[in-house]
Order: structure tokens, then sequence, then C-alpha cells
């Protein structure tokens, strides 16, 4: 967006040169009193350059294409064309450079109202009708894990829950749970189920919930339905209404017999002994229980969780990391503030292992680009190959971990993002968090600070070292500044604490501030 330079925009100001016909200045006045979309460039051309309709239209194909080499080769003929119609060279200029911007990002007139009315229908059901419009957004893109997942954090903080598969419950695609500001996952974009299957217990349940496993085993087609899809809709909790997921697992080749069973007694028409010969109801057809086998059951939550990362690309019920939530927060940098960071810079983070992917360097060597997520975001770190021959074990999907790694600006995603460089990790887990928070002083003991005294609080280059310092070796013991300058003396407590049992971090502070500069009590 650019303003009209005045010499244009007042025909009354001095600079103001008779070189365009005055009839002219009304149109330019209307067309660049500020100056937004491409068709204001493409008039301006023909106005002030004298460019032909075609000629300038290729100028505002290389703005949309963001061409900035063909704009600037049009330099010369904008140039003469001004001065041609009158225009001092300073004035020239003055136009080209309002012009740059526009190879950046630029949108045609069309293009940005259509733009506008998407928007304002979108606001307008996001806010009117939450539950349903994010229900359809997230049936938009429930193949995009990453869309997926900002679409649900989405629906948190605005008071909505995405509520796990359900065989009673949900749909083909996403649905709202009726008076409830609930939406549950759509029965499709369960990995291993799939469009077929899904139509398939939708069409089966119909107007009346499946009352029991048995009810469902006989009502719906096993055929399309078959045992691996079974397996994933136990595994995401759409039979958590019935049975424990473990057990369903555990049982899960005498259901398949059942349901088969089942399904051949339909297709011979043959009622149970005992049936009242209903045939609205399906009860009707259930000719026995299963009987489940209820031995060597063993819940395992961070299991459940694994699989409906595996199954339906995130974690949905819980996060792992949820439990350790307090203590992520007290002792590492979220994941969300890297990209704010400078390069290089030592950071602490803590999260749980997303993805590994192992390469082979041209020396033979073999390294990893990983992925780490915590509760507030996702980032690549990458593993070189000395460091990589320490942790290759370690490294594993779905594992949890404290790293010590190092900003680095560069990173294979297309999006600019900062990445991660590994440099140390250890394991981490409830009850070493708990164990550290138990340790943790009472408001009524005293708890150690350090305090740091500071003359010169304009040196940039010590509040940086002192600031990747903190973040290198953060920990419990809080750190006060204390900014002694000649005219006033202030304390200043620091979001993060320090840990002060590591004697080299201590070492590395006492060399920024001087021993004489650092105390601790």
């Amino acid at each position: 967006m650019s303003e009209i330079p005045a010499f244009i925009k007042n025909k009354n100001n001095p600079e103001n040169i008779s070189y365009l016909n005055e009839s002219l200045i009304p149109v330019l006045e209307d067309t660049y009193g500020v100056m937004v979309y491409q068709e204001q460039v493409t008039k301006l051309l023909q106005l002030v350059a004298g460019y032909s309709a075609g000629e300038a239209d290729l100028v505002r194909k290389a703005i949309g294409k963001k061409k900035r080499d063909i704009l600037q080769a049009e330099e010369p003929k904008f140039m003469a064309g001004s001065l041609k119609q009158g225009l001092s060279e300073k004035q020239a200029n003055q136009l080209w450079a309002q012009i740059q911007p526009f190879a950046d990002y630029s949108f045609p007139k069309a293009h940005a109202t259509c733009y506008a009315q998407i928007a304002y229908w979108t606001a307008y059901l996001k806010a009117h009708y939450p539950d349903a419009f994010m229900a359809a957004l997230m049936t938009t893109d429930y193949d995009n894990i990453d869309r997926l997942a900002i679409e649900i954090a989405e629906c948190g903080h605005i008071g909505i829950e995405v509520l796990p598969p359900d065989v009673n419950e949900s749909f083909v695609e996403f649905g709202i749970v009726p008076t409830q500001n609930q939406i549950r996952f759509g029965l499709k974009a369960i990995k291993n189920v799939g469009t077929a299957a899904a139509d398939a217990i939708v069409q089966a349940r119909g107007e009346v919930a499946f009352s029991s496993l048995e009810d469902y085993l006989t009502r719906v087609n096993a055929r399309v339905v078959n045992k691996k899809a079974l397996e994933s809709l136990i595994k995401t909790g759409a039979f958590d209404r019935f049975y424990e997921r473990q057990l369903l697992l555990n049982n899960i080749d005498l259901m398949v017999a059942y349901a088969s069973k089942q399904q051949k007694q339909i297709q011979s028409n043959q009622l149970n002994l005992f049936s009242e010969g209903d045939s609205s109801k399906s009860d009707h057809l259930v000719s026995a229980k299963v009987e489940l086998d209820k031995t060597n059951v063993v819940v395992n939550t961070n299991q459940y969780l694994t699989w409906e990362r595996e199954l339906l690309g995130l974690y949905l019920s819980q996060h792992p990391l949820t439990s350790l939530s307090a203590y992520l927060k007290r002792t590492c940098v979220p994941l969300d503030k890297i990209n704010d960071m400078n390069n290089d810079s030592p950071v602490t983070v803590g999260g749980i292992i997303s993805e590994v992917k192992e390469i082979t360097t041209k020396n033979g060597q073999r390294m990893a680009f990983t992925k780490i997520e915590d509760l507030t975001g996702e980032i690549e770190m990458v593993v070189f190959p000395k460091t990589y021959a320490q942790y290759m074990s370690m490294l594993t999907r779905d594992k949890i971990y404290k790293f010590r790694a190092r900003v680095s600006s560069r990173s294979t995603t297309t999006d600019n993002q900062k990445s991660l460089v590994l440099e140390s990790l250890e394991p981490l887990d409830k009850s070493a968090a708990d164990e550290t928070d138990n340790n943790q002083p009472t408001d009524k003991e005293e708890q150690p600070k350090i305090f740091i005294k500071l003359k010169d609080t304009s040196d940039d280059k010590l509040l940086s070292s002192l600031k990747d310092t903190i973040d290198k070796y953060i920990g419990e013991t809080k750190v006060i500044l204390v900014l002694d300058e000649i005219n006033s003396r202030q304390a200043i407590r620091l979001p993060k604490g320090f840990d002060h049992s590591n004697e080299e971090g201590l070492g590395r502070l006492k060399e920024l501030v001087g021993v004489e500069n650092l105390a601790l009590a």
C-alpha cells in the first residue's frame, strides 16, 4: 500500500507542473489516493508513463508472479515515458520507488474483493455457528494433519471439545454433537477405515443407535468393515462406550468370528429361536453374547495415545506431555518461541519425538533429521553425526526428552522457520518431573537466588550473552538483575531460573559480569 505523492494529489502544490492535462488530475486523485491494487499500477503506467494497455498489463502480470527482475527491466522505459510526459527526474524516481513493493505482494482488485467476501462469510459462520463451521473446516482438512492440529487447537480456544471417534455418534465426516458444544472425529479420517467402511457403519446405524457390541457386530457388514478397520476403530476409542480397548483387541478374532456367523444368519433369513419377529428392531438378530476373555488385560494410557497418534495423526484424548506441562513451563523454552530467538542461541526444550529420518552423509557417516513437539508446537531438530552416534539408540518416535540444543536459521522446511541442532538429551518422564517438583522449596522455605549487578544496561552484547547463558543452563534458582545505574537502582526478576549447581554455567556468568558482581543468596 502506497500513498500518492503530493505533486499528483494536490494540483496547487508548488511542485505540480503542467505535464498532464488538468482533466487527468481528478482521475489520478481517485485512482491513487492510496495505491493498493495491481490495477492501480496498470493505470498509473498508462497515464503517467505513456504505456499502452497491453504493455501495462504485461507489467501487471510480472507483478502478479512476483518477478522483480522483469519489473526492474521496465525502469528505463518508465523513466523515459514519465520524462516525456513532463515529470522531473526526481518525481519519476519517486513514483517508480512506490511501485516496487508491488512486486513483493499485491492483489488484483477483483481477487481482493472475493477474498473479502469469503472472509466475511466465514467470520459470520464462525461467530454464529462455531461448532458446525469448525466441523466443516476439519472435514476439508482431514488428510492434512498439520492443518487439523491447528484447527483442533482453535476449537479448544473457543470452547469446543473435539472427541474421539464413536460408533454411535460419529459420522463419515466430522460432525457436531447437538446441544453439547462438541465435535466427533469423522470415521473416514481414521487410518485403515476409509469412506466405504465409514459409510457402512453410519448406514447400518441409521436412526437406531447400537445398543451393545453384539448389536454392532450383527448389523454392520463385516466384509466391508474388515478386521483391519475394526482394529483401528478399537484403538482410536470408537468402542469405548462398550468395553475397554485392550480387552477388545485381545478378543478381536472372536469378534470377527461372531460377526461372520451373524452375517451368514442374516443372509439366510434365519431368525433366532427366541425372536418375537419384530423386524423394526435389530435385537432379534442377536443370537448370543460375545463371551470375551477378560484375562491378561493391561491398560496402558500411553499406548492408547500412541495408537491415536498413529491412526488419527495426532493425540486427541490427551497429549502425553499434559502431565508434564507445569514442569516444562518452569524449566524449558516453549517451541513456539524458538523462531524469535537469535541464531546459534543455546536453548533447553522439552518434548516428544514425532519423527526420525536417518540419512548418510557424503562421508559415509549417519545423521538424522528429527521433529519434536511440545504443547505449543512442532520444530525440526538436526542431529549431526557425532551427536547421533552418541544418542542413536534413544532417538525413537514417541519418546519424551529434555533437549539441550542451539537455534539454527537453516531448515529443510519451506516456510523459513528456524530449527534446532541437538547437543545433548536426557529422558523425561512423570516420575522424574514429580521428584523435581517435590524437591522444590515450599513458600515457607528460603528459595536460593542469584543476584547479578549491572552498571551499564546499554551493552546489548553483554545482555544477549547473559540471556543465552541463562537459557543454556536453565534451572530452578531465581535470577535477579540489579541495575545499578548512576541515578537509580532497581531489581528485576527474570522469568527463567538458573542451574546454580552447574559449575560450567556459573563460571560463564562470572566471566561475563565479574565475580564481584555475582552473588548467590
